[in-house]
């Protein structure tokens, strides 16, 4: 890797991380001498200043990159700045010098381009909020958000009214709720003959009734009512008294949706852009309201996914073949469409978790594509291992939950030197093609960081994928444990290192899924200790055969037809199909 047209500014952070500066130059194949200051965001604060020119400046520090940023703006410098943390994920004390390789690791990958931008999807609020929920929750809430966002209310059970009217108010149970931020569909049923949008409350029907089973809350509590129906003279012409009315189907749409129901409408575990489910707890309704006000204008997020139709394996000639994407995805962004899937990119949470599951490679993920990735892990481990180190271990992690253990880690053990974090937008989309290629150019181990906020769902099909991985490389004569789930980086302090290939690849990582799986696991079965001709896997794993019954095979080669992938192909030579 070389750092030809950047500059790279290194700091030892007070000399808390130990940096051998000729190892690190020999490995970045540096040019020009390099240096490594000790306070970059003090003392040393005129030396990063003066390397702000027409070239990109990379920083290994991400501490003060909101100070480098305002000195980068005072020197009117328009030169692109990169950070790239050294200490956490590199590591200080004692021990920090033997860190020197993951350092230029860390650097190379942090000096490659930034990867094409991903299409995005556009989102339009206007700020029409619709509040679920208790009545008294409900209507306190609408109160104070109704002077900054559009407010209506759906009460869920009774509760006294305002006399003034504000903002439209109904009654019922919400039968569908579906949509997204901009664009919600509600539907609910009225179940109680007071329609509370056409009542004026005027109280003429708490004053008629007999029974005293109308209150402030302008409901027939129809437990006590006995059918007198003075109420509905006394409403008169207003029509808001309605008992033939009851479980009346009513519907609208809204930008947002603040649902304080105790047990929430939608109960997925990632919940579409512009819905939010508090609960009944005070201070999580606080918080929640608190973030409405910025969901007003117009969003856009990336389109984190790409699906081709034409080798979708779901179902072909009304035969239904896979539904893995289904199965595992936790927003409801995906449903079947035939003999295809629909994906809705407005619901997309971008976990990949269906891109990892999908044995065609129908469905691959794009923030970032796996090429890109590839060519990080490609990048990064070669430096690593031009550095004179071996035995590295990749642990993905996720931008949120898995980054903030990484650097608590770190700042609190450090992590060890060949431990290599590498960040992802959700970890859910690192399967098996990823894995194998990191393998393949030359890891000794890949870790995967879950934490308590990815879904179960995602954890299964995880330890899947890696379960597949892990035997084909045991097959092959590969000792140790080569790819596993880790909830506590703690356990990462003593991990023996495990065989690894003697020779790292040199292809790129394909967008084709099947093409890099084909790719990795012929270099790891070329390289392998004892290799195998044939690799027993475990159900449902991406790779198999097609057994065919050659005494009832009618040779009408509808399966030919059928197959997506075109695994089966037409023999012009013989009557009969072939395994390609």
């Amino acid at each position: 890797m070389s750092l030809e047209g950047k500059t790279l500014k290194v700091c030892s952070c007070n000399r808390t991380v130990g940096i051998d500066v000729k190892a690190l130059a020999a490995a970045l194949k540096s040019s020009e001498a390099l240096v490594v200051h000790d306070q970059l965001c003090r003392r040393d604060a005129a030396a990063f200043q003066s390397a702000l020119g027409e070239s990109e400046v990379i920083v290994a520090c991400t501490h003060e990159a909101t100070l480098f940023g305002e000195l980068a703006e005072q020197a009117q410098s328009k030169a692109e700045i990169r950070f790239v943390n050294v200490r956490e994920h590199g590591g200080w004390g004692a021990r920090s010098a033997e860190a020197t390789p993951k350092i230029a690791a860390l650097i190379a990958m942090a000096a490659l381009p930034d990867p094409e931008p991903t299409p995005a999807v556009e989102f339009k609020s206007g700020g029409d909020l619709l509040i679920i929920g208790p009545a008294d929750a409900a209507l306190d809430w609408a109160e104070r958000l109704s002077g900054q966002l559009d407010v209506s209310v759906l009460a869920t059970s009774p509760g006294e009214l305002p006399l003034e009217r504000k903002f439209p108010v109904w009654s019922g149970r919400v039968s569908k709720l579906e949509g997204w931020l901009g664009a919600f569909a509600v539907e609910w049923q009225q179940e109680n003959p007071i329609d509370l949008e056409l009542c004026t409350r005027c109280n003429a029907c708490v004053r008629a009734c007999p029974e005293s089973a109308i209150g402030y809350d302008y409901q027939v509590d129809l437990d006590k009512c006995k059918a007198h129906r003075k109420c509905v003279d006394a409403c008169g012409a207003i029509g808001a008294i309605d008992f033939s009315r009851a479980d009346k189907a009513r519907s609208e749409k809204f930008d947002m949706v603040l649902d304080l129901s105790r047990q929430p409408v939608l109960r997925m575990h990632q919940l579409p852009q512009g819905y939010l489910a508090p609960a009944d707890d005070p201070l999580q309704q606080a918080l929640a309201a608190q973030q409405l006000g910025a969901l007003v204008g117009e969003f856009e997020k990336p389109r984190f996914f790409r699906y081709r139709e034409k080798i979708c394996a779901h179902s072909r000639s009304g035969k239904q073949g896979c539904n893995q994407c289904l199965d595992v995805c936790s927003s409801g962004a995906i449903s079947p469409a035939g003999d295809l899937v629909k994906v809705e990119p407005h619901l997309c949470a971008g976990c990949g978790g269906c891109a990892t599951v999908c044995p065609s490679g129908a469905m691959t993920y794009a923030y970032p594509p796996v090429p890109d990735l590839g060519l990080r892990l490609k990048t990064m481990l070669g430096t690593y291992r031009e550095a004179g180190a071996k035995d590295a271990c990749i642990v993905f992690h996720d931008a949120e939950q898995g980054r903030k253990a990484v650097l608590e880690q770190g700042r609190k053990r450090g992590l060890p030197a060949r431990v290599i974090p590498f960040e992802c937008f959700h970890v859910a989309s690192v399967g098996m093609d990823l894995v194998l290629g990191a393998l393949a150019y030359g890891a000794s181990q890949v870790r995967i960081l879950v934490t308590e906020s990815v879904a179960d769902g995602y954890v299964a099909a995880l330890e899947r994928q890696l379960g597949f991985a892990q035997t084909v490389l045991t097959s092959l004569g590969y000792a140790g444990v080569h790819a596993a789930l880790v909830r506590d980086l703690n356990e990462l302090q003593k991990l023996a290192p495990a065989a690894t290939v003697t020779k790292a690849a040199t292809f790129n990582l394909s967008p084709e899924k099947r093409t890099t799986l084909d790719f990795a696991i012929d270099h790891l079965a070329k390289h392998a200790p004892t290799p195998k001709e044939v690799i027993a896997l475990a159900a449902g794993a991406p790779f198999g055969a097609i057994t065919v019954n050659k005494e009832t095979c009618t040779l009408c080669k509808a399966c030919i037809g059928a197959c997506p992938e075109a695994a089966l192909l037409d023999s012009p030579e013989t009557a009969a199909a072939t395994l390609h």
